[in-house]
């Protein structure tokens, strides 16, 4: 016989002839030469060399183990004195009692909502994430989910976790901020036939998002295709001078237009608004010399305007000159003065009669 210490933290299993006997816990035991000591740490999950089912038959033994039946569609997480461990696989597993608190959480893989309390930092660690899928649902954002392509429910901002299995799971999203949508160089024909480019923006936000994204396919796609038959409806009912006169009321007509259609899709428009109205080429050059002909006769009549003033003042200074001879003879020297600004110097030649002229001029009569 042999002597066979078995520590403490640690068990040993007999085998006798290669068939498992007994269990040994700490102590020291005497062993025959036919039989053999296996030992394990108490620390450490339970691997046996023989098969776990035939082991536990053994009730003593059985009584050491925490044993962890698991099907092909689940884990379990295992956790060692409240902290995370280790994601065990389907199967059979077996831990030692005593020495560590285990603890563990079985997920069913099979469905794909995430019904265990399994806290997200744990969802997060690389060993459960590779099980796990994630979908974020910005703040800005809401979002509908669909389960095996069905429509489950209206996600609000944040982030969702679903187990990785076979069921397809997956989320539409929208933006519920103001959008802006535009309808950039339209051609469209008047009445008159005129061919002219709009470019024309709304402003809109979604309000129902079951309709936006349910109800509706491409929703932004079916509002674009609105906007652009309301303004062929508005602007073939009008010609190019009476559509450049009633250039504003185009916003008003497509926002009444569309405002019922838009709810439809789920969508309410804010505001909207003519950025632009191109002319063709030829139209262009034409109201351009229209609108120089338009300017140069309104200078020309503030020309004649001007002039006809102008020569009324003169007839009024006139007659009131006639009537006054004191004021006749100031206007005359008014005009002597500006003479004389601009000469230098006066050399007088000739008779006396320029020094009269002179005095005749400058004296008093």
């Amino acid at each position: 016989m042999r002597r066979v210490r078995i520590n403490v933290g640690k068990v040993g299993l007999v085998f006798r002839n290669g068939d498992y006997d007994r269990l040994l816990t700490e102590g020291v035991y005497w062993i025959f030469p036919f039989e053999s000591v296996m030992q394990y740490d108490r620390s450490q999950p339970f691997y046996p060399a023989n098969d776990l089912n035939i082991l536990l038959a053994d009730e003593q033994l059985a009584n050491e183990l925490i044993v962890v039946d698991l099907k092909d569609n689940e884990i379990a997480l295992r956790y060692e004195d409240g902290n995370f461990r280790q994601v065990i696989g389907p199967g059979r597993h077996a831990y030692w009692k005593g020495l560590k608190d285990y603890q563990f959480k079985t997920v069913d893989l099979s469905k794909p909502e995430i019904t265990e309390d399994i806290d997200v930092e744990t969802l997060m660690r690389n060993e459960v994430l590779r099980y796990v899928r994630v979908f974020h649902v910005f703040p800005y954002e809401k979002g509908v989910l669909y389960i095996n392509g069905k429509f489950d429910k209206v996600l609000d901002n944040g982030t969702y976790y679903f187990w990785n299995n076979s069921t397809p799971v997956s989320i539409n999203k929208a933006d519920m901020r103001q959008l802006q949508l535009e309808v950039a160089g339209q051609e469209i024909l008047t009445r008159d036939k005129a061919a002219l480019r709009i470019n024309f923006n709304a402003q809109y936000r979604v309000t129902n998002i079951e309709k936006a994204l349910i109800e509706n396919k491409d929703y932004e796609k079916q509002l674009y295709t609105l906007m652009q038959l309301a303004l062929r409806e508005f602007v073939g009912t009008y010609t190019l001078d009476e559509l450049l006169e009633k250039k504003e009321a185009i916003a008003e007509y497509v926002m009444n237009t569309l405002d019922s259609k838009a709810k439809s899709l789920g969508v309410k428009i804010n505001d909207c608004g003519v950025r632009d109205i191109i002319l063709p080429g030829e139209v262009k050059d034409i109201m351009n010399q229209v609108l120089i002909a338009q300017k140069q006769a309104q200078a020309n009549v503030i020309t004649r305007r001007e002039e006809t003033a102008s020569t009324r003042s003169l007839l009024n200074t006139a007659k009131l000159m006639e009537d006054n001879e004191m004021l006749f003879k100031l206007k005359e020297m008014e005009y002597v003065e500006k003479i004389a600004d601009k000469i230098g110097e006066i050399t007088v030649a000739g008779n006396g009669q320029v020094i009269d002229q002179l005095k005749g001029i400058f004296g008093t009569r």
